[in-house]
Formats: structure tokens, sequence, C-alpha cells
């Protein structure tokens, strides 16, 4: 199908009235600037298109090795942002500061159509060559905007929507322009969401690469969402000084642009130096501690590594000496599981295993995966199951290889299979040249984590089948396949032989994933558990913090139906109320309020359970995935609604007024997509 004009001369009319006028009459001020600057600046005229204007080839590989490194950081985010998006008619592009598209994705159906327009890598879409247009106008008011169709200048674009946000470089400049044009009715405010999320995970990745020698610290006031895209990142020298900062850095610390910051120190900003705050983040196994804004009382949770340049080492090498002790040694000092092994953000870190069934699970593990035997771990929700298959690929035959987690119930059914078995060059215009290689071909050599492998979709249970009885993975629009060899760790909290027998997940792939079967022990069976609170309280209250008689007795007699992901949530809460002194009754008022009798040690008084539950889920990250699953219009919703929640610093009417809804209609669809608002620290 050709794009051709759907309203010529009148919509020119429009155009020059609007002009004359000086004023829209939709109110969009943005777009009638661009329309004045469009007759007055550029002497267009609407009525007559306009030929694409098109760079030569060698002038865009000039362009693109200019942007390499804005480029390599847009092309996967790029890549997952269109698969959200689920809309063949779309096309996602990445323009440089003169509107030339250096980079774009889309299907090969659409990006035919569009290509006599120019809209392809090569065509310039500034204000001036094509008129009011997403990416042109962006540029030009240097701000987020959409430009609906009969918006556009020229009318031969009057088919199209585009929506597009600058691209922030990490002095604050703009330095790329990131746009979503379809012919599809799409909500506008959610892309221009979604777009702006995929930007700040460019510019995030972009303060990594260019600013790899430096400390990287990351801050929020909400210790849930460091290490999300809302957290606060930091470049620093190995001076203390600040070299870069991402949007939401300066956003909390109530900065208005890069110029505030640079050069400041670290505590400038907070009432700490580097090396302290270093220091305390490996002492908490780089989990978030508390930081104080300097000559304020605002409270934040950081993070501060190393310089990556310093990860340079082989793996291997960074570990020696941290191996896992061979258990004719360790009997009475349980296994301990090297420093690195971590079950991903926000989990504990459990350094040693003295439980006597995990370590005789640990020995049974180590013995079955020399054979190459798959493992199957159940236990419930926050058990610490990534931890132990970690500590499993510790001890295989493949410990020389990656470690490679796909938790399949926080991947969309749209993604989750180019997210396992990857794609092959051109599936779709923009995609990586060489394709994209999946999970599967990525853990060749290693480990394969598949974390809540009941949530896998059926009919990706098939592929899967497939993968693990011929050892051959095919990627996504290709017939070619490619041998693999890893070890394979599979995970569960809910019982798959029932789900068998409801006809809700294959019965043979049950069986050729569970080679072996590990049933990890909840928090309140564990013989460690008194340890266990006392590695967390050190990792979230560093080495001074102590527990008081009273408090401990709590602890111990607790249910803990969240498991480690619940302690740590409620010794986090209660190291900060405690500030530096002992832990006592008070510092844990989740527990309090909901003091069991000491016989609740497994399934006795069961509404005591149900209440304590509730309060994990109140403690819970409201980043999380909820525990229904959410389908892929549904999971892009939540993430849109978060946002715009972390810009209103969570004020409900204010995310309300910008939506144009009521509040009682927010309320609604915020419980529908499982967000539970609660105020800031």
């Amino acid at each position: 199908m050709t794009l051709m004009p759907r309203q010529g001369d009148r919509h020119a009319d429009r155009v020059l009235d609007v002009v004359r006028r000086g004023f829209h009459e939709e109110g969009n001020d943005l777009v009638t600037r661009s329309w004045s600057r469009c007759l007055n600046q550029y002497q267009l005229d609407p009525g007559r298109a306009r030929e694409p204007v098109v760079i030569e080839s060698a002038a865009l590989q000039s362009r693109r090795n200019q942007h390499a490194d804005v480029i390599e950081c847009a092309r996967y985010e790029m890549t997952t942002l269109y698969q959200q998006l689920a809309d063949p008619e779309s096309a996602v592009v990445l323009t440089d500061t003169d509107g030339v598209i250096v980079h774009m994705v889309s299907s090969p159906e659409f990006a035919a159509e569009v290509e006599p327009m120019g809209l392809h890598a090569g065509g310039m879409w500034g204000e001036a060559e094509a008129g009011t247009n997403g990416m042109g106008t962006c540029l030009a008011a240097a701000h987020p905007i959409s430009v609906r169709r009969e918006e556009h200048f020229f009318s031969q674009f009057t088919q199209l929507t585009c929506s597009a946000v600058p691209v922030l470089d990490p002095t604050g400049e703009i330095i790329a322009v990131l746009d979503v044009t379809s012919r599809s009715s799409l909500m506008q405010q959610h892309v221009l969401v979604l777009l702006g999320m995929t930007a700040r995970m460019i510019e995030n990745r972009l303060i990594d690469k260019r600013f790899s020698n430096a400390h990287p610290l990351h801050f929020h006031s909400r210790p849930e969402f460091v290490y999300t895209l809302h957290e606060g990142k930091l470049a620093v020298g190995e001076d203390g000084r600040i070299l870069a900062a991402n949007r939401s850095a300066l956003f909390q610390l109530g900065l208005q642009s890069m110029d505030e910051i640079r050069s400041q120190r670290i505590d400038d900003l907070f009432q700490t130096s580097l090396e302290d705050i270093l220091q305390r983040s490996l002492s908490s196994s780089f989990h978030p501690v508390v930081a104080y804004r300097a000559k304020a009382a605002l409270r934040f949770f950081a993070v501060a590594r190393r310089p990556a340049s310093d990860a340079a080492t082989p793996a291997r090498a960074r570990v020696a000496g941290m191996g896992i002790v061979a258990l004719d040694e360790a009997q009475g000092e349980g296994v301990r599981v090297p420093s690195r092994v971590s079950a991903g953000r926000g989990a504990p870190i459990i350094r040693t295993f003295k439980d006597a069934r995990l370590v005789a699970h640990l020995d049974t593990a180590r013995r079955v995966v020399a054979r190459r035997t798959p493992v199957l771990l159940c236990g419930e929700t926050g058990s610490g199951k990534e931890v132990f298959a970690r500590a499993i690929h510790e001890t295989s035959p493949h410990a020389e290889g990656a470690f490679v987690a796909v938790n399949c119930a926080s991947l969309p059914e749209t993604l989750i299979e180019s997210e396992l078995f990857g794609y092959k060059a051109g599936a779709f215009t923009g995609a990586q040249r060489s394709g994209r290689r999946g999970k599967i071909l990525q853990a060749d050599g290693g480990t394969l984590f598949l974390d809540e492998i009941a949530d896998m979709p059926l009919e990706l249970q098939a592929r899967l089948l497939r993968v693990l009885d011929e050892r051959q993975v095919t990627p996504l629009g290709t017939e070619e396949t490619h041998p693999v060899d890893f070890q394979l760790v599979s995970a569960s909290h809910r019982h798959l032989p029932s789900l068998v027998r409801e006809g809700r997940f294959r019965e043979d792939l049950y069986y050729r994933l569970a080679g072996i079967e590990l049933d990890l022990p909840p928090l309140r069976d564990r013989s460690d558990k008194r340890e266990l609170i006392q590695a967390v309280l050190a990792d979230e209250g560093g080495s001074a913090c102590r527990l008081g008689e009273e408090a401990e007795r709590l602890l111990m007699a607790h249910p803990w139906p969240g498991n480690l992901r619940q302690l740590r949530h409620v010794l986090r809460t209660a190291a900060a109320l405690a500030d530096g002194k002992t832990i006592t009754r008070e510092h844990l008022p989740s527990l309090a309020a909901r003091q069991a009798p000491s016989s609740l040690h497994a399934h006795a008084a069961l509404p005591a359970v149900a209440e304590a539950m509730d309060a994990e889920a109140n403690t819970a990250s409201a980043d999380a995935a909820p525990a229904v699953k959410l389908n892929p219009i549904q999971a892009n919703e939540r993430q849109v609604l978060l946002q715009m929640l972390e810009q209103h610093r969570w004020n409900v009417s204010n995310v309300a007024k910008a939506l144009d809804v009521s509040r009682n209609t927010l309320y609604r669809k915020l419980h529908k997509l499982h967000i539970e608002i609660s105020p800031p620290d």
C-alpha cells in the first residue's frame, strides 16, 4: 500500500490559517510554533509534496562512526521497545542531532512502504527538510512531542503519527532523538512514556560506556528502586568528584542541570566519602546502604562499586581462594559459596550454607551435574533458589562458562521466545546485523537457569523439550541449527506434577527437567536461621548493627511466609529505624504488631500467617512483578503508570490530572495492575 495525501489543499489551507491566526485550535503550541517556523523561517509550502532528502552512504557511515557508542547502546533497547509495541505498522527510529536517521527497527513490510518517503537510514527528518514531524520538531523544541496525523506540516505525512523524545549525553546535551512512527492509532501518552523509559535506559548505558574507569554510584530515596530504571546514577572519579549523572539523579537531588553537579564531590552531596560508601557497599554485599543528603535531613539508599574496568580480570581469577569448600573440610562450617554468587536485584547474598539439608542437597547436586544431569529446584517464593542455582554452577564442569538466568514469569509471552531462542539477521528491519543470540546460545558452555519454569507457555515448552533432547537450537526466522552444551537448572515454587495432571505443563518436559528434584527448605524450617538473620543484618546495617534479645526472639519466632526476601525487607527497615543503635521490638513494627505464639513454627495459626503475608506485601517493591500474571499490554500499562508515579513523587492526584482521569478511576486501574500505593520514605 502506497502512502498518499488524504486531504491535499484543505490541509495546507488549515496550516496557513492557524499560522495566520497565531494559535492551534487543539492547543498544541509546539505544533503551532513548528508550523510557523516551517512557513516563515524555512519557506516551506504545506501543499507541495517534498522529495525526501537522503544523504549518501559514505556520509551516513561517517555519521554512524561518529555516533557508534550511542547506536551500540540503543540497538538492544530499540529492539525491545519494538517488540513491546507489537505493532507491525510502526518503526522505532534513532536520529542524530541533524535529524539524520542512523538506525531503525521495523518490519520489512512497513519499512518498504515508508522507504519512498525517506523514512530509512540516511533520511533527513529535520524540520527544514521534512517540516513538522516527531523527530525534527523534537530537535527544534528540545522537548518530547507527539505529532498526530494532520499535525504534520506536509500533507503527504498525514497518515502517520510520530512520537519522539530527546536522548541526552552524560553532560546533559541532546545527542540523539528516539522516535516511534506508526500508522496505527496508538495511545500517544503511553508511547511517549515508553519512549522516555527507553531513552533513560540508553542514557544509563552511555554513562557506563563512556565512564568505565569511574566508580558507578546508584541511589534512590526508596531502597527497592535501587538497580531499577528509576534509580539515580552517578559516575564518580577516583578523587570523589562527580563526572556524570543521569536525569533521575538530578531530579532526586533537586538540581536542574549537569552544570550544578559537575566537579562537586561525593561529600558535597551526601554525608559520606567515596571510600566510606565503597567500604559499606562491600560490607553489605552491594545492597543499598543509608546515605544522608549533605546539609539536609533527606535519606537515600546508595550502592557504590569499583570501576567496571577493574573487572577485566577473568571471572575465575577474581574468585581465587574463595571457591566452595569440600564437604569433608566443612563439617560444622557448612558449604561456602563464592561471594559473587548473587540472586540478582534485591535478593540476599548468602555466603554460607549451614543447614544440613542444604549441605546435603549441594553435595547431591555436585555429584549429578558432574554427569550433566538436569536439576529441578522446588521451594517457596523467596527461599533462595537462584542463589542455590549459582552455587550449583560453581561446582559444575561448566563453571568456567556463563551463568544465564531467565525468569519465565517476568517476560511477556511475546518476548520469551526471541529471548530464549534468539533471531536471525533480517527477522525485522534494524535487528542486529548478526541477529540476536538467545539465552540458550548465551549459556553454551555454561549453565542455563530457568526460574519459574511453570509459567512458560505450553507452545514454547515443546520447543524447549526439542532443544533439550537434540542439544541444538534454531533461532527465529531461520532453519539453521546451532549445537549447544550447557548445564540445565530449573526452579519453581509451584507443584509441577499437579500442573501436569491439570494439563498445564507437559509431562514429557517435566521428566526431562527433573533429572533430580531438590526441595529447598523455607526459612522457618532452616536450622541455620539464626546465622542467616545475623548475616543479612550485617549486610543491611553493617557490622556495628546489633539485635536486642526481644527483637531476636521475634525474628526467630516469625513464620516468614516471604522467606529470605521478606527477612531482608524487615531487617533493612529495622536497621534504618535503629540508625546505629541496638535493634529492639519497636524497630520491628510489622512483627511486633502481629506476634505469633511460639508454637507457630510451620503451618499452625493460619490467620496470623495470612496477616504476615499482608505485611510482606506492604514491604515488597512496587516495581516488582505482580504475583498475578499480566498480559503484555497490561505489563506495559503497569510500567507506564509506575514511571508517571515516580515523576510525580507518587502523588496520585497529580498523576490523575496528568492523565485527565478521576482519582477513583486511577485507583481502580492501580489496583487492577497490582500497584500498591504508599508514600516515599
